[in-house]
């Protein structure tokens, strides 16, 4: 079947900024889509009709319409965090042409002379703002698509209280259009109103003296991370996520998470790295709330109840970790049995009955032992002696293909 829909990537330039097969489709097109901003930027010669989305958004009356010459309107490049991508998942490719324009953060980095392969680029459109708190880091460039005029005040405050406040930010309104705008200054003294709703952010991070140093590898200082004393312990933690080994796009069930601390990690390896901590205690609970948003990581799942009750009718994994309950009947045989082919499992045990459990379980499935002991130098007296933490013994097990 021959294309019927096509995406335009229309900018602030309006229809006189679109190339020759971008006008060509829209002016072929009967019915045109696209927000109520983006319809005002075409001539009223145009002869199709206009549509505003559905509210709630919706793209069922495009899709109803197959066959048909429709167009639809996005902002500059369709497929950067656009409408494009959501019909591309739903229309085959050869009934879809997308007609790009260039993207806010293409514009952005042009105007303020940035490579943007070397520029992170976060979206807190409809997002939590605590997804940029796992890319703070000194030296940092940032593009930050905002959710509307509020957001740069906002990520401004984030900034100072994560121990950024010398960052220097830059808003970008209506890029590429008459009424485009700059805003400058730092996230310390930052007093402009609320900018244009359509807007963009960039972030030169810079931390003060008073910001922790935080690293995407695994092994966060235990200071980190709010917790009751039922925390995997750093040194720990960096052994136990090398053998987790995770990759882009792997889901992890952290079982009997505590402050959900092995999860958090996992998440902040990649951004297409997904978690669920399962947690009964309340107090547990929330502690994982507040070290997941801390962290950068809200999208961390917290399922609150115990295993292996709180496992079932959970989106299957490809890698466990089982910190608290690998004595609770059940737990190990439930784990390993939801676990994907070629899964990994990790557990953790510290008491002679957790132990005698993995070794139980480990002659009949498979696995590899290891014994961890930790020891940090500590005052005695006029000296210093090593003072030995309770020692761990991990199993690691690999789920046959």
């Amino acid at each position: 079947m021959a294309p019927w829909l096509t995406v335009v990537g229309i900018g602030e330039d309006g229809f006189g900024g679109l190339g020759k097969q971008a006008r060509r489709a829209l002016l072929g097109a009967v019915k045109v889509f696209g927000s109520a901003r983006q319809l005002e930027l075409l001539p009223h010669c145009l002869k199709a009709e206009r549509l505003p989305w559905p509210s709630p958004f919706s793209l069922t009356p495009v899709l109803a319409l197959r066959g048909e010459p429709v167009c639809v309107l996005a902002s500059g490049d369709p497929m950067f965090y656009g409408v494009g991508a959501s019909l591309a998942r739903q229309v085959p490719a050869e009934e879809l042409d997308v007609i790009s324009a260039p993207s806010s953060c293409s514009i952005a980095a042009a105007r303020l002379g940035w490579p943007l392969q070397e520029v992170v680029i976060v979206s807190v459109v409809a997002r939590p703002l605590a997804r940029l708190a796992a890319h703070l880091y000194s030296g940092q460039r940032l593009l930050v698509l905002c959710n509307d005029g509020s957001s740069p005040a906002a990520i401004a405050a984030l900034l100072r209280e994560r121990g950024f406040g010398p960052s220097r930010l830059t808003v970008l309104e209506h890029l590429g259009g008459p009424a485009e705008r700059q805003l400058h200054g730092s996230a310390n003294d930052w007093n402009h109103g609320p900018a244009a709703d359509l807007n963009l952010l960039a972030i030169e991070c810079l931390a003060d003296a008073s910001a922790p140093r935080l690293s995407p590898l695994a092994g966060l200082p235990d200071s980190a991370f709010r917790h009751d004393g039922q925390i995997t312990k750093r040194d720990v933690r960096a052994i136990t996520l090398a053998r987790l080994a995770p990759r882009p796009g792997e889901l992890l069930w952290d079982v009997g998470a505590g402050s959900g601390s092995i999860g958090i990690e996992w998440m902040r390896t990649h951004p297409a790295c997904r978690a669920l901590a399962v947690e009964a205690d309340e107090g547990r609970q929330q502690l994982i709330e507040l070290n997941r948003d801390a962290l950068g990581v809200p999208g961390l799942q917290l399922v609150r109840g115990r295993a292996p009750q709180a496992l079932q009718g959970l989106e299957q994994p490809d890698a466990i970790f089982i910190g608290g309950g690998v004595t609770l009947p059940g737990v190990l045989e439930h784990c390993w049995e939801q676990l994907r082919p070629g899964g990994r499992l990790v557990a953790n045990a510290v008491t002679l009955q957790s132990e005698v459990r993995l070794m139980d379980w480990r002659e009949r499935h498979g696995g590899e032992l290891t014994r961890i002991h930790v020891a940090q130098a500590q005052p005695l007296g006029a000296f210093d002696t090593w003072r030995q933490a309770l020692p761990i013994t991990l199993l690691e097990a690999i789920k046959d293909a």
